[in-house]
C-alpha cells in the first residue's frame, strides 16, 4: 500500500490538471540516482500496465510496478511549503537510509530480496 496525505493529494490533483486528458495517472517508482543510491520518481502518464499495483485517492490513480513496490510498500508521501518553495516528503520504511534533501534513499537489505 502507498499513503498519500491531504496536501500531497490536493498538490498531485493540482499538478494533474496542468496535463493533457490522456495523463492523468500517476507513477511512482524508484530509478538509480542520488546521493544514497535511489531517486524517487513521480510522471503523470496515460495509464498502467498490467503488472503493475494500482491505488485509487478519490479521483487519482497511482501505479506502481513489481520492483519499486518492493521498496516503497507502506511509503507515506506527504506535500509541504518552506520558505524555499513547496516540495514532497517521503516518509519510507523500506529505506536503511536517506539523504540529507530526503530525494534519495539506500533501501534496507529485505526490501531488495525480491
Amino acid at each position: 500500500m502507498i499513503h498519500l496525505t491531504e496536501n500531497a493529494l490536493r498538490e498531485l490533483k493540482r499538478l494533474r490538471s496542468r496535463y493533457e486528458e490522456g495523463q492523468q495517472v500517476l507513477r511512482l517508482g524508484v530509478k538509480p540516482s542520488g546521493c544514497s543510491g535511489l531517486s524517487y520518481t513521480m510522471n503523470f502518464e496515460s495509464g498502467s500496465n498490467p503488472d503493475d499495483k494500482t491505488f485509487s485517492f478519490e479521483d487519482l490513480s497511482v501505479t506502481v510496478d513489481p520492483l519499486s513496490m518492493t521498496m516503497l510498500s507502506g511509503m507515506t508521501v506527504d506535500f509541504s511549503e518552506d520558505l524555499l518553495g513547496g516540495g514532497f516528503r517521503f516518509k519510507n520504511p523500506n529505506a536503511a537510509s536517506s539523504c540529507g534533501c530526503g530525494t534519495s534513499f539506500a533501501p534496507a537489505a529485505e526490501a531488495v530480496a525480491v
